[in-house]
């Protein structure tokens, strides 16, 4: 088999790629830079912008399959900077799967898509999408996600998987942004609610994607069209694994809190602030982190344990201990 694997240089797709060349398939990644990891896997690299219609069509030349992974994540920016990415992005993409009769699509999707502020707990995929998002990058998401399940047919079958909170080690989002505000004394508890959440240990994520793309076809398949959550199956209280990931950097716990309340007003304050003068970087607070912060959000993940045996192999404990590994070997 021969893949395009966007992002295939980014944390979730490096790994996606590195399981695709252990089992001897032949890897196209298509990322914005170039990276000597993937040069040492013997994986050919093409380097563009996923908006370019022209650059996606080139990698995706002679490939069988397409793992797209790749998007602009985050929880600032342009509203145009995120369409483009991930909607412009994922447009091109079925537009090459069409020209090229590539028949197969595992879209790299998120939870998020279906969050509405409030609490989710052993959700299912039947949960809608709301009517409104407080950022772009969960909007753009589900606008991409519904193109691609809309896109599934008799010559295209297509799959939206939705990793929860991916972590590990190479991880460049999620706990290095959590440790560095540790380190720096920024970080807060919202509320004193025990909220519980789910995660996903990178190298399951990356392994359900694999899994899904075997049952994938167009003709009679269990997965076409469908999305599914992923995680770990371990919900666990949200702060709890604040501090395990803290404590595997070495860093102390969270102690100080304040209230959901008070987080959203400050999130919606730092938008404004951040929008009216174009400050740099990110606020420290936004609405939708707060509201994400101060709930529970857990999902029942028995559909991809039924539909394509999905079966999550690295615990939470084995998983601490390996990004405490890798982060010790990264200081």
């Amino acid at each position: 088999m021969k893949a395009l694997v966007t992002g295939g240089g980014g944390f979730l797709g490096g790994v996606i790629v590195r399981m695709l060349r252990e089992q001897g398939d032949q890897v196209v990644s298509l990322s914005r830079s170039r990276y000597a990891a993937l040069d040492r896997l013997g994986v050919e690299q093409v380097q563009g912008d996923l908006a370019d219609l022209s650059v996606v069509l080139k990698a995706a030349q002679g490939c069988t399959i397409i793992y797209h992974v790749a998007a602009k994540a985050g929880i600032w920016g342009s509203y145009d900077s995120f369409f483009q990415a991930n909607v412009i992005g994922t447009q091109n993409i079925l537009a090459a799967c069409k020209e090229l009769g590539i028949n197969k699509l595992v879209y790299t999707s998120s939870p998020s898509v279906v969050f509405d502020g409030t609490d989710v707990e052993g959700g299912g995929e039947t949960l809608p999408y709301p009517d409104h998002y407080e950022a772009f990058y969960p909007q753009t998401k589900a606008m991409a996600e519904q193109l691609v399940l809309a896109a599934n047919s008799q010559q295209l079958a297509t799959v939206s998987l939705r990793p929860h909170l991916i972590w590990g080690p190479g991880d460049n989002h999620l706990a290095p942004r959590i440790i560095a505000k540790g380190k720096s004394g920024r970080l807060r508890r919202i509320g004193t609610k025990p909220c519980l959440v789910d995660t996903v240990y990178v190298d399951n994520a990356a392994r359900a994607h694999l899994q899904a793309a075997v049952k994938l076809a167009p003709d009679n398949s269990p997965v076409a069209g469908k999305a599914y959550f992923i995680s770990n199956g371990e919900p666990i209280e949200l702060w709890e694994m604040v501090n395990r990931i803290l404590a595997a950097a070495g860093v102390g716990p969270v102690n100080k809190h304040i209230s959901p309340e008070a987080a959203y007003t400050i999130g919606a304050i730092c938008e404004k602030i951040w929008g009216w003068f174009r400050l740099p970087g990110e606020p420290p607070m936004t609405r939708f982190v707060a509201k994400e912060l101060a709930t529970a959000h857990w999902f029942d993940i028995s559909a991809a344990r039924n539909d394509f045996g999905y079966q999550p192999e690295v615990c939470i404990e084995e998983g601490l201990q390996r990004l405490a590994g890798w982060l010790q070997k990264s200081a």
